[in-house]
């Protein structure tokens, strides 16, 4: 019995991006994987155990985390609405659950805790002193778990991709699904940025969390991913999976503040412009002296495998 409990994990955020992928991930690594959803419905993956509630209902996080080593934090408040005000809560639903059951919390991070002005490139314990409203949340949401005490493993990353991405740059404003005319990108020749693929993401996780005995109590770390040095390898990539010379357009940031009053979502792209306005990089050295390699994906391999999942052609 022992044995069995050490190997269950609970995933918030099951159906979304980083969380579906890390929990296929951890199935696949031998681990029985609990997924706390608003509503169990026909569809979702046979191999994880389905449990009805809400990050926000602290006794329903406390229920579904019962008996499990890890918690994987990986929920966000719907359509962005309100971060301030749930964000800190639906985290200390998590952490209580991560102490009653000494539970390793598994939190996915972001560049956002970082001024990309300030900082070309970032290492773990770089400071952090970000200039936009959701950086500072997130910067506070891992002193909180630090100041907690559990057990916790932060796995910082730049902008998601893969097949089943939830939010993503690329399947929601750069190319959407169907036939692709042109390429939006939202940021400058000449300017780096930092790509994840999730399945990539998803399996570092799965490996730092198996070797929990020499894993620090409060490990960080940062995920390397694809960088895109100049601005244009990764629309050069689109381009080569796809088969077409296809126009790349500019983001027209002039426009989203017109939408920004309606639209909940074009708020948050604002706020986001600084890190496509300069690179921010993240240094992997750390991890992969802990891992021996990160796992790593050819991006014309991880782009073609988006798009055929994705329904994206040429």
């Amino acid at each position: 019995m022992e044995t069995i409990m050490e190997k269950t994990a609970l995933v918030l955020g099951a159906i979304g991006g980083v969380g579906g992928e890390t929990a296929r991930a951890l199935v696949r690594h031998g681990w029985k994987v609990r997924g706390l959803v608003r509503s169990v419905r026909p569809g979702l993956d046979a191999g994880i155990e389905w449990i009805e509630g809400d990050a926000m209902d602290a006794a329903a996080v406390s229920g579904a985390a019962r008996g499990v080593a890890a918690i994987l934090h990986a929920v966000n408040p719907p359509g962005y609405r309100d971060w301030a005000r749930l964000v800190p809560a639906m985290l200390a639903n998590s952490i209580a659950a991560a102490r009653a059951n000494d539970a390793r919390l598994v939190l996915p991070g972001t560049i956002y805790n970082y001024d990309p002005a300030a900082t070309p490139v970032a290492q773990a314990d770089s400071p952090q002193d970000p200039a936009t409203r959701k950086g500072r949340i997130r910067v506070e949401m891992e002193r909180s778990i630090h100041a907690s005490g559990v057990r916790a493993l932060i796995l910082r990353t730049g902008d998601f991709y893969g097949p089943r991405p939830g939010n993503s740059w690329l399947s929601q404003g750069m190319v959407k699904p169907g036939r692709v005319r042109s390429i939006l990108y939202p940021g400058g020749k000449g300017i780096g940025h930092a790509w994840a693929y999730l399945p990539d993401v998803a399996e570092t996780f799965a490996l730092l969390l198996d070797r929990e005995p020499v894993l620090p109590h409060f490990a960080r770390f940062h995920f390397g991913g694809h960088w895109d040095a100049d601005g244009t390898r990764f629309t050069r990539s689109i381009r080569e999976v796809l088969g077409r010379k296809l126009p790349v357009r500019g983001m027209p940031w002039w426009a989203l503040p017109l939408i920004a009053p309606f639209n909940p979502t074009m708020r948050e792209m604002i706020e986001m412009r600084p890190y496509w306005r300069h690179p921010l990089r993240l240094d992997n050295r750390e991890l992969v002296a802990f891992l021996g390699e990160e796992p790593h994906t050819p991006l014309a391999q991880s782009l073609a495998t988006s798009f055929a999942a994705l329904g994206i052609t040429a």
